[in-house]
């Protein structure tokens, strides 16, 4: 009987949201579920309602409040009018940009009219465009915030709805939770005003402005010879990015024919993030023909920037340079363009970003994962994390930006060429500087949130005092806020004995995921000893990957 009443409770909230829902597409797949008598699929789009925090909103496409839709966006767009009209911006610019993701164009549209509707102005960017123009665009026009709709590198069924505020960041607490409140406050969309036009469709101004300070990365007279193949996943990135290297004075890079083009459906590969196995396999044979100095990828919405490199050994002939390796590369190469200012990463990135800010004597910071946090550093002249982030003009874009990093790397390729260099001899001295800096990552998807739960419970209980034969020196619950970090839910292992190691804990802010994060540090006393400190560092991540996910279950 309780189920009974449960289930025809249910069919009645999904009745009313259907009542109200704007999209034919999702009423009629939301009709479909009722009439089906389908209780588990209505019982889990109606368990809740999609969570707004500091990432915005993220979820797979679909009707009903757990899902991602139009009515799900207007309610969020409705709740960041009246935030920031709480906040005394009532009359301020909102410009919102979308990248070419299924219901993209929809979802900006009608946070466009939500904004109008609410008394703000509202600029509409003129098209699909990487997410770093919109960062660029709420600094350049002054707007008192911004809606990037984008699900950045998330599967193909996925959409997000990004927001930052005045000055191009994105949004930290208490912004994410006072939205939020308001988001929750949302009545009956019919009293939503949603007018059918007052906002302004930006010409080709905006982006113009974005690629003419995308030069400003580059050192003046720096030699611009780099060849380059580029893919941009099936994203965003290939017109913005052949646009500032044509700018720039580079070659035309070669673009990965079968993924230049924006698809949603991203037809050739299993999983669009550059990171991901098999997501290079094009670019590699694209590149096996070009035979180009660098391979470059940018994730789908082109603020992520993937780097790989000529590599005899692998069985394709390159290899993706993880992360931190290219962190440390721009690093070294923007102190020896006498770059001032702060040099910044996330907690889970390496330590050798602190050696080489340490060693040029300019100031480093640390903060929690994400751009969002990076992004507010005093003084920020550099920042980095290891997804293949990097903000290397914070002036411009206050942001990771994929476009700016590509020509930065650009640059050090062409640098390295005249010297007859590649960018592995230059991770090979940084090692020789600075002990060589080994990371990887253990990651686990989870189709049950609790699983998640339980394993960071796990480890709080039963802490690990060894790991792959390395004495855990020191535990640190980053819940807690060591060192003066805002709390998280994460864990820290400092490992010592006869290396340096660290691991990091904590679960994924945009996908079900737990992840580890591990890094190893080996010293390298001449340039003989490099195959056995890399053979080292191996075998001592491989070990700490298996216990780790023996302590925490996985």
């Amino acid at each position: 009987m309780q189920q009974d009443s449960t289930t025809a409770s249910t069919t009645a909230r999904a009745e009313a949201w259907l009542a109200e829902d704007p999209d034919g597409d999702t009423r009629a797949e939301l009709r479909a579920l009722i009439d089906s008598g389908d209780a588990d699929a209505l019982a889990e789009r109606f368990s809740g309602m999609l969570q707004f925090g500091t990432a915005g909103l993220r979820g797979a496409l679909g009707a009903g409040p757990m899902r991602m839709n139009r009515a799900v966006v207007i309610r969020a767009a409705a709740g960041l009018a009246a935030y920031l009209r709480e906040q005394g911006d009532g009359g301020g610019l909102v410009v919102v940009g979308y990248d070419a993701r299924y219901k993209s164009a929809e979802f900006a549209r009608d946070t466009a009219a939500v904004m109008t509707g609410a008394g703000l102005r509202a600029a509409l960017l003129p098209g699909p465009l990487p997410t770093p123009v919109l960062a660029f665009a709420v600094q350049h026009m002054g707007a008192v915030a911004g809606v990037q709709v984008t699900a950045s590198h998330n599967p193909p069924q996925d959409n997000g709805y990004k927001v930052y505020l005045g000055g191009g960041s994105q949004i930290v607490p208490p912004a994410d939770g006072e939205i939020a409140a308001h988001i929750e406050a949302v009545g009956a969309l019919s009293g939503v005003a949603r007018p059918d036009a007052g906002w302004e469709v930006l010409d080709g101004t905006v982006l113009d402005s974005y690629l003419a300070r995308t030069r400003a990365v580059l050192t003046e007279g720096s030699p611009r010879t780099a060849r380059v193949v580029h893919t941009a996943l099936h994203g965003v990135g290939t017109r913005t990015l052949l646009a500032a290297f044509a700018g720039a004075g580079f070659p035309a890079p070669v673009t990965v024919a079968e993924q230049a083009e924006p698809d949603p459906a991203f037809p050739t590969v299993a999983f669009p993030n550059p990171e991901e196995p098999g997501a290079m396999d094009l670019s590699f044979r694209t590149a096996r023909e070009a035979r180009p100095d660098v391979v470059i990828a940018n994730d789908p919405d082109a603020d992520r920037c993937a780097v790989a490199v000529p590599d005899p050994s692998a069985a394709a002939g390159w290899r993706t340079l993880k992360g931190d390796e290219l962190g440390a590369l721009l690093a070294a190469h923007l102190v020896r363009k006498g770059a001032k200012g702060t040099f910044a990463e996330s907690i889970v990135s390496s330590s050798l970003l602190r050696r080489i800010a340490a060693a040029a004597g300019v100031p480093y910071e640390e903060t929690l994962t994400g751009f969002k946090w990076i992004a507010r550093v005093p003084g920020l002249r550099y920042g980095y994390e290891e997804a293949i982030g990097y903000c290397v003009d914070p002036e411009g874009v206050r942001d990771k930006d994929g476009i700016t990093a590509a020509l930065l790397v650009a640059e050090l390729v062409s640098e390295l060429k005249e010297h007859g260099r590649t960018l592995q001899d230059e991770l090979d001295d940084l090692a020789l500087a600075h002990g060589l800096h080994a990371t990887d990552q253990l990651s686990a998807r989870v189709d049950d949130l609790s699983l998640i739960a339980a394993a960071m419970r796990r480890l709080r209980e039963q802490p690990p005092t060894a790991l792959a034969g390395l004495r855990v020196a020191r535990a640190e619950d980053l819940a807690s806020g060591p060192n003066g970090l805002p709390p998280t839910d994460g864990l820290r292992y400092t490992l010592s004995g006869q290396h340096e190691a660290r691991v990091i804990v904590r679960p994924s802010g945009t996908e079900p995921k737990i992840k580890c994060y591990l890094e190893v540090v080996v010293p390298v006393p001449a340039a003989a000893d490099l195959p056995g400190a890399k053979a080292t560092a191996h075998e001592v991540l491989e070990a700490l990957k298996a216990d780790v996910a023996r302590a925490a279950g996985l």
